[in-house]
């Protein structure tokens, strides 16, 4: 399973809200749910959001493997 922890606490760094990322940078609410959520998201809303933030991808999403 991705999940987008990381993500949170990259954007607090880079001094980026969610309402920046909405008005500024035209991220969808729908996208932002999706990610806190852990849902579906694409690669180019991933690559999106790494040239906004300025990070690598392992900054902002991490593998966990599904327990059984």
């Amino acid at each position: 399973m991705i999940v987008f922890d990381r993500l949170w606490v990259t954007l607090k760094k880079a001094g980026i809200s969610q309402y920046k990322l909405i008005k500024e940078y035209g991220v969808s609410t729908g996208q932002l749910d999706r990610l806190r959520k852990n849902g579906n998201v694409s690669t180019y809303t991933l690559n999106q959001l790494c040239n906004i933030i300025g990070c690598s991808l392992d900054e902002i999403a991490e593998y966990k493997p599904d327990e059984m």
